[in-house]
């Protein structure tokens, strides 16, 4: 099993369980305005978190089965220049691609680790 990690509030990921899908891009962004859902490798969960989500409370980390996800997803760079790929959900994340969730929180360095 492939899986791909995205980073939510846990407000946020309750309501999709109880809708059947979920609409948030990242931070503050709906799948609407932004087009696709962000979503991390495991090795790139702790630097995304690190640099948008420090400060935000009650996070949590879903893990997502690949291969139940039904939109597309593409591996892309952020930006032009960038060499790294991350991969971005086209469309709404079925629910039931979520095989588990776990809790994301900084360490007392006020950092986010994460061991995939």
């Amino acid at each position: 099993m492939a899986v791909i990690y995205h980073i939510a509030r846990a407000a946020d990921w309750e309501h999709a369980r109880q809708a059947g899908e979920y609409r948030v891009s990242t931070l503050d962004r709906t799948l609407e305005q932004q087009g696709y859902i962000h979503a991390s490798t495991a090795s790139q969960v702790a630097g995304v978190a690190n640099a948008v989500y420090t400060g935000v409370a009650d996070l949590v980390v879903l893990v997502i089965d690949e291969g139940l996800v039904r939109p597309e997803i593409r591996y892309e760079a952020p930006e032009p220049a960038a060499t790294e790929l991350f991969p971005h959900i086209y469309g709404p994340l079925n629910a039931d691609a979520v095989v588990g969730t776990r809790p994301l929180e900084p360490e007392s360095d006020g950092r986010f680790h994460f061991a995939g």
